[in-house]
């Protein structure tokens, strides 16, 4: 099945939601104009389209292998991602001096959007090293930039994070992995890490892994974590690769989905020690990779919103092509196309408004990180990264749990075909299963809700959100017809819903805290549902300004925000219940 970037809908959330103009007058980005833009978004569909798309499938039947210690990585991904380098796409969003296009993070989310709908796997590699590019900028010293950063920028080296052990899982505290210090500035690592995403591969010269590891006098717990750059071949003091580190691939997982992106287990230090380099401070690599980390959450939460993009196209397709059995509503004597059935149509519509949605509120959240980056202002640069520190963990855990739904629907549109391997639409429910799970799963980024994002400020920006949803609904209320007045209701009952919330969990997190987050995934869904249909109210005020210049596109909008109000926003009430819950009974234990 072939995909199609839905350009006209980003351009819309681009301009119309995420205010794009705004984030054009910043500081530095200056030269990223409207024009810049869509003529960005054009190429990074075309290379999505055409070059990595094709191999989505070839991908799930040939995936990568695990030979003696190498990893042969599927047909065409090393030239797909030679042309990736080329391109420039790995260094869209960073810094001109070490190689990056300096564009913002906004328009950076839509072209990692399409590459992601394209193939989940073969994105995977280029979206840990935009990781391990953010944590170097942050925490690393003057010469691992330099040493580093252009040739990851550039494509020719691919980045990881090794954070998990065998015996750790999600528990970082556990880490076992330890780092003696040579004496000359470096150090020798041992241990096991797992679960690491190209870890080893055939597409780059050089592979850089970002390790947690303890010193020896470090304290035990997080707080005795440092962080260490290990790379593959050593680096010359002329930039060249050297001599190959004692880091080895041992194996590789064997995954229900995303089989084309080698998932590794590599052993450092086997053969006499692995050689790596502090980043930062010992004992402060859990923060600095805190930084790595988030990066990855959204990126992941972006993956669910392109593998849920794919599966709506495929399914959309399918029903209009399937012809099975006469309307219930006899308007036809033979069979039509399923996709007039009104359940189908119900299917169509819940993956198409959780799309929608889902993509805005990530799209907003890129516009608030740029603002926080690169607003002159302090006060409003503080106000932004709160608001996007705040959204990270709803972008990762609902956008990954919205896809679960979505790609089962385009199974359940398709029917007893849909449970066919060939048809392709089963490799989108495997591939999006991983998606909630890691870059820490939908529990842990409910706890962070709860705690560092809700609880850590009284709730102040849980608050300011809800203010400005109360915003929408005025002029949602103040628009008349009955579209804009269904819509209304349904978000102010979403908006209420959520401000009980926020004020029970600020009220019991530290007294009850076992009744708090047993309601904490609740919580994020309830978050992510009534974030969605504020963005889309916000769309639908935007389409019906605009609607002259195209009554079918802006018509979509409108129907749309009013589905999705129907039929997910009409949820809300049952995750406040949920949510208010308390402790889990201990029945079954």
């Amino acid at each position: 099945m072939t995909y199609h970037a839905p350009l006209k809908d980003m351009r819309f959330i681009l301009d119309a939601i995420a205010s794009f103009d705004a984030v054009h007058g910043l500081p530095g980005f200056e030269e990223a104009s409207w024009d810049v833009a869509c003529a960005v978004l054009e190429e990074a569909a075309k290379f999505s389209e055409e070059v990595v798309a094709p191999l989505n499938r070839v991908g799930d039947l040939e995936p990568s292998h695990w030979s003696e210690g190498a990893v042969v990585t599927t047909p065409g991904f090393s030239d797909a991602f030679r042309q990736f380098g080329d391109g420039g796409w790995q260094g869209i969003q960073h810094p001109p001096p070490f190689g990056g296009q300096g564009l913002p993070k906004l328009l950076a989310t839509a072209c990692q959007e399409m590459l992601h709908s394209a193939n989940l796997s073969f994105a995977l590699c280029p979206m840990l090293t935009d990781g391990a590019i953010e944590a170097l900028l942050t925490a690393g010293s003057d010469e691992q930039k330099a040493m580093f950063l252009p040739k990851l920028i550039s494509g020719e080296w691919t980045g990881t994070m090794n954070l998990t052990e065998p015996q750790a899982g999600s528990d970082l505290a556990a880490v076992r992995a330890r780092a003696e210090p040579l004496g000359d500035g470096t150090y020798k690592v041992f241990g096991t890490k797992i679960f690491i995403t190209y870890g080893e591969h055939d597409m780059a010269d050089n592979i850089v892994h970002l390790v947690l590891a303890r010193t020896p006098a470090a304290p035990d717990g997080v707080k005795g974590i440092s962080l260490f750059i290990v790379p593959k071949f050593l680096v010359n003091a002329n930039g060249s690769t050297g001599a190959r580190n004692d880091v080895h691939c041992v194996s590789i997982e064997h995954k229900l989905g995303i089989k084309a992106s080698p998932t590794a287990v590599l052993q450092f230090g086997d053969h006499g020690g692995a050689i790596g380099t502090l980043v930062g401070e010992e004992n402060r690599g859990l923060e600095y990779m805190f930084i790595m980390m988030n990066s990855a959450r959204f990126a992941v939460g972006m993956q669910g919103i392109a593998v849920s993009e794919r599966a709506y196209q495929q399914a959309v397709t399918y029903a209009r092509e399937r012809v099975q059995s006469r309307p219930v509503d006899g308007s036809a004597c033979e069979a039509v196309a399923i996709i007039h059935h009104p359940d189908v149509k119900r299917m169509l519509m819940t993956m198409r408004s959780l799309i929608e949605g889902a993509r805005a509120v990530a799209y907003v959240a890129a516009a608030t990180s740029d603002a926080a980056h690169s607003h002159p202002d302090e006060t409003v640069r503080k106000q932004n990264q709160a608001v996007y520190e705040f959204l990270v963990p709803i972008v990762k855990g609902w956008s990954t749990e919205l896809s679960i739904d979505v790609t089962s629907l385009c199974v359940q549109v398709h029917g007893g075909m849909g449970f066919i391997e060939e048809t392709g639409a089963a490799q989108h429910y495997r591939d999006a299963r991983i998606l909630p799970i890691y870059e820490g799963t939908t529990a842990i980024q409910a706890n962070d809700l709860v705690g560092r994002k809700t609880v850590r400020d009284g709730g102040a920006a849980a608050r300011a959100l809800c203010a400005s949803i109360a915003e929408t609904e005025a002029a949602l209320g103040k628009h008349g017809g009955a579209a804009f007045a269904t819509v209304h209701a349904h978000l102010a009952k979403g908006r209420a819903a959520l401000e009980t919330v926020v004020e029970f969990v600020v009220a019991n997190a530290k007294s009850d805290p076992n009744a708090v987050f047993a309601g904490s995934v609740p919580y994020l869904k309830l978050c992510g549902i009534v974030f969605s249909g504020w963005q889309l109210g916000r769309a639908m005020l935007a389409a019906d300004a605009r609607r002259a210049d195209d009554p079918a596109f802006y018509d979509a909008k409108i129907a749309t925000a009013v589905f999705f109000a129907q039929h997910i926003l009409s949820q809300s009430f049952g995750l406040r219940e949920a949510s208010l819950a308390g402790d889990v009974p201990n029945l079954m234990i």
